[in-house]
């Protein structure tokens, strides 16, 4: 998997990734992230997927519910961050929205997701720290500036 640092100004990288058919996106961002020592930033992609788990979440259980999306989709938006998470370690948080062929739309927090053909990301990381702590009520770990 392909990743270029195509701009580099006052601590801020910019890096353009290019994800292939049957890489796994979540686990494609890890290695990038932790080779490039990413803790703080933000990426937006495009392309598509063969299928990919969304997850919305349940504010009672206080967990995501999954839905198996097992079909081909265009990648029609995705914007996550990379923040430190309350463990110290980069965490990724992914959301997007998905195209099926019938023009419908499916949309969530990723968790797991296989490309095809591409995804094309960019990513621009900051020299500022975002920090993530848990949040009692809802159990997530939420951004704190």
């Amino acid at each position: 998997m392909p990743a270029k640092l195509i701009h580099q100004t006052n601590g801020a990288r910019t890096f353009a990734i290019v994800l292939s058919t049957d890489d796994e996106v979540m686990a494609c961002m890890q290695e990038v992230i932790g080779t490039h020592e990413i803790d703080a930033a933000q990426f937006s992609a495009i392309g598509a997927f063969a299928k990919a788990t969304l997850g919305y979440f349940d504010w009672e259980s206080k967990d995501y519910i999954r839905n198996d999306i097992n079909e081909q989709v265009e990648v029609a938006s995705l914007i996550g961050d990379v923040a430190l998470g309350p463990d110290g370690k980069p965490a990724l948080h992914i959301h997007c929205v998905l195209g099926r062929r019938d023009g419908t739309a499916v949309a969530g927090h990723l968790l797991k997701a296989e490309v095809r053909p591409t995804l094309e990301i960019v990513l621009t990381d900051t020299p500022a720290h975002l920090r993530k702590r848990l949040d009692p009520e809802s159990g997530l770990a939420l951004m704190s500036l």
